[in-house]
């Protein structure tokens, strides 16, 4: 397998399981920093290697009315901030092939959202920067059209490729995880990440917005880790009922050692 470097983070092969985790969107600066700062502790404590994650735009909302953001100027600075303060890598998705070279100069892993993992110039200009991409597989895809993706990113010379499964529709707004894709992703020779947050969510079951079932969080991160994946993506917030995007998906940060602890275990029993 490619092992994937990432700062002082080394993905996939026989290494520890990374965590990317941090708020859906950067909804300011300070929430960014906290919640990044007692994720860090955590992970810390527990010896698993940490990548923050968060959106500086939600370009792919299904109402106009949306909280997409504070967009990509003020976003990046954030971003730059904490990966400044708390010493982490840094991840975000791009929505569009002028994006990149901006965020370029900010993220350790350029992310290519699971809507637009087809968009061939955005796939194939974010590979051509060199920063890791994390590739995540769009819920209307079956693992092995993966393939031709990561030929794409391929072709530009740039082998740091990881790949996230985050749940395939099935049905009208809802998502099920089957977890044959981790091992035949795995099989294409790159990392897979298991979006466990994003694999509960009901797309477009609130009507203008997303549902979630965050209650399935745990036993799904348990079941990834035991199936074998590379590590762990979790939408962290410190209220998911009150955040402005993806609330109903997104795990309580009281609850996230716990969890971590929970699939430590289950990695060192394997």
């Amino acid at each position: 397998m490619q092992q994937v470097e990432v700062r002082n983070i080394k993905i996939g092969d026989r290494n520890k399981p990374v965590l990317i985790a941090g708020p859906c969107v950067i909804e300011s600066e300070r929430l960014c920093l906290e919640t990044g700062k007692r994720i860090l502790d955590i992970s810390s404590r527990l010896g698993i290697p940490y990548i923050f994650k968060s959106s500086f735009d939600k370009a792919n909302r299904m109402s106009l009315d949306s909280f997409r953001g504070p967009g990509i100027k003020k976003g990046l600075d954030v971003l730059a901030a904490v990966k400044q303060k708390l010493k982490v890598p840094v991840l975000s998705d791009i929505h569009c092939a002028k994006e990149i070279s901006e965020a370029a100069k900010v993220l350790d892993v350029i992310q290519i959202p699971a809507f637009l993992c087809r968009q061939t110039d955005i796939v194939v200009a974010a590979a051509r920067t060199g920063k890791a991409l994390n590739l995540k597989k769009g819920q209307f895809l079956a693992p092995w059209d993966m393939l031709p993706i990561i030929k794409k990113a391929e072709s530009t010379g740039n082998k740091r490729i990881i790949l996230t499964e985050r749940g395939v529709s099935f049905g009208y707004n809802n998502l099920v995880t089957d977890f044959r894709a981790l091992a035949i992703m795995r099989a294409f020779g790159y990392p897979v990440i298991y979006d466990a947050t994003h694999s509960v969510q009901l797309p477009g079951g609130r009507g203008g917005s997303s549902g979630g079932q965050r209650e399935f969080v745990e036993g799904l991160s348990r079941a990834a880790v035991a199936f074998g994946c590379d590590g762990l993506f979790l939408e962290v917030h410190p209220d998911p009922d009150k955040a402005p995007c993806d609330g109903p998906n997104m795990i309580d940060l009281k609850q996230l050692e716990k969890l971590l602890r929970q699939v430590k275990s289950i990695k060192e029993a394997l």
